[in-house]
């Protein structure tokens, strides 16, 4: 989950490029355009990887109109790998933010899940 460049080729719905523009032992600063929305939209990341544990990252993408802070969390437990994800976002553009509940809350959530959690549930299964 923390090798972002590989983003784009292992989930293709939701990253189209990451470039890493700064990398200082466990932090990383990257330009990444994601898509949302069938939209694609340039957004820059701060991010702090937990070597074993997952990653927290500090987002921010002007043309969409929203800020995040986000957290992948990996626990081990006797059934399994636990993945624990939240994302904190601000709505910036006062227009968004009539829309932002069902979209960015509930749309958003179940889109991830099946973009990228169900795509790292296959590969981890075929290996």
């Amino acid at each position: 989950m923390t090798d972002f460049e590989k983003w784009p080729e292992y989930f293709p719905k939701v990253a189209e490029s990451i470039q890493v523009v700064r990398h200082e032992g466990n932090n990383l600063e990257m330009n990444v355009t994601i898509k949302s929305f069938g939209q694609k939209f340039p957004a820059k990341m701060k991010t702090r990887i937990l070597p074993g544990k997952g990653f927290v990252s500090d987002n921010e993408s002007p043309k969409f109109g929203t800020s995040g802070h986000e957290e992948l969390l990996l626990s081990e437990r006797p059934e399994g790998t636990v993945i624990d994800y939240t994302y904190q976002v601000a709505i910036h553009k006062r227009w968004l933010r009539i829309v932002a509940q069902p979209l960015i809350g509930w749309f958003s959530i179940k889109y991830w899940q099946k973009a990228v959690i169900n795509e790292l549930r296959k590969r981890l299964e075929k290996n």
